[in-house]
């Protein structure tokens, strides 16, 4: 009997990795693209929901409030673990369909929900989607992408979709005190998520699956097949061949480095993820509360948090042209470094335009550290257990964005922004003292 593997054209990975850029990785960087937009928008819409229940005639007491900010994370914490698992074994493009449809019905449900405890159950649910969909995507686009363009693929994927909070904020914005069919600004907000993920959602069944994942699956055929499909689509870009692929004891440069053991290495980067949400997740979370503490009347705080949402458009496509040149350990400490500087400006900023350039320049510097960080985290884990170990660490991440509302928020409340600042420049302290102690980055290399 003649070897499965041998019938289906080879080793599926390597052939992946000598690829150009086709038309169908730029399909499947677009529709990857349109579905995280609105999960960005989804999670935007927390910062929007922060600034009108901190304002009359919605104020809520900040318990309600903490713990309607932090439902989106709490329900994470469940779902990405267990939809990495799932992807590992059911496939990454099923899994992100999947996800984005149930998305949908949460929006639709929390759009037309009459109280905080009905929006609070709501945001739960949609966050068992949106905890999984950043990393499961990034997962399934390292799988697939050439790994000469990996980096910059992927961030003008994170690029295009982070018009998602620019386009929903101002959108809600607009719609300021009128209330088209008797719902309110934010509503339609929720409404707009709701069928952005359903329409795209659909779409995603238009793309084959891995074939890296079918062949770690051990579905030549199939595997075989998909890979074709992406040999046959029209060349768009040729990158140059991959560099040969980084051993876990190995450099990104591949000079020798100390061992790791995967163990070691996912505590590292886990611990990365869980710090990461106290600034990346916290302080624009927050950013409409501390603005209307700070005086700013609510149509001016949803202003100022539209205007910060297009940091990250600007920096991530910039960006992209040297993401795949620089080691990903280092590009995560700039970052971290910008967004404490940027922070403290914040903080101590009472002009618009001083609150509008820090607020945009730690939206851009968080934006890119997550970016940076989920592509690192991707890359050091093989193709078997890729979905389920980035998702795990994600969750980590989750559970601190669900923590930091609770402790953050009555803390800003009680002690004011200069005693919140005090804790979140804390851990991203704590965060350059782990990246000094994590695995090189594998950026342009073969993965396993």
């Amino acid at each position: 009997m003649t070897d499965a593997k041998t019938d289906s054209g080879g080793d599926v990975a390597a052939r992946l990795d000598g690829l150009p850029v086709t038309a169908l990785h730029v399909a499947a960087i677009a529709l990857c693209a349109l579905g995280f937009m609105f999960d960005l928008l989804e999670i935007a819409l927390g910062s929007v929901l922060s600034a009108v229940f901190s304002t009359a005639p919605h104020v809520v007491p900040a318990e309600k409030l903490s713990l309607l900010l932090s439902a989106v994370y709490i329900g994470a914490v469940v779902g990405a673990p267990a939809l990495g698992w799932w992807a590992d074994r059911h496939g990454r493009r099923n899994t992100l369909m999947g996800m984005l449809l149930w998305l949908a019905l949460m929006s639709f449900g929390a759009a037309l929900s009459d109280d905080v405890t009905a929006l609070t159950i709501y945001r739960g649910l949609a966050g068992l989607a949106l905890g999984a969909y950043p990393p499961l995507m990034i997962a399934f686009l390292t799988d697939i992408l050439p790994p000469k363009r990996r980096g910059m693929l992927i961030f003008v994927t994170v690029g295009v979709a982070s018009l998602g909070p620019v386009l929903g904020v101002f959108f809600i914005r607009g719609l300021g005190s009128a209330q088209p069919m008797g719902l309110e600004a934010w509503r339609w907000g929720f409404l707009l998520g709701g069928v952005g993920c359903a329409f795209f959602g659909l779409l995603f069944r238009a793309l084959p699956e891995s074939p890296r994942w079918l062949q770690a699956r051990g579905r030549h055929a199939q595997a075989d097949a998909a890979c074709r499909d992406f040999e046959n689509s029209r060349v768009v870009m040729r990158p140059g061949p991959a560099e040969p692929p980084a051993s876990a004891g190995s450099s990104g440069d591949g000079a020798p480095a100390p061992a790791m053991s995967a163990g070691r290495r996912w505590s590292l980067v886990g611990g990365l993820y869980l710090l990461s949400p106290w600034f990346t997740v916290a302080f624009p979370l927050l950013t409409g509360a501390i603005l209307t503490q700070k005086g700013v009347k609510l149509s001016d705080a949803l202003l100022y948090v539209g205007l910060s949402q297009f940091g990250p458009l600007v920096g991530a496509l910039v960006s992209a042209a040297v993401v795949d040149k620089i080691d990903r350990r280092l590009s995560l400490g700039l970052c971290a470094a910008a967004m404490l500087g940027a922070g403290a400006g914040f903080i101590a900023a009472d002009t618009p335009a001083m609150l509008i350039l820090t607020s945009v320049v730690f939206t851009l510097s968080g934006f890119l550290y997550i970016s940076i960080l989920n592509l690192y985290g991707a890359e050091l884990f093989p193709t078997r257990i890729r979905a389920a170990s980035i998702s795990g660490a994600w969750a980590l991440n989750r559970l601190g964005a669900a923590i930091a509302p609770l402790l953050l928020l009555p803390l800003l409340r009680g002690a004011g922004p200069g005693a919140m600042f005090a804790v979140i420049a804390g851990t991203l302290a704590a965060t350059m003292v782990l990246l000094a102690f994590g695995p090189q980055g594998r950026q342009r290399r073969s993965v396993g």
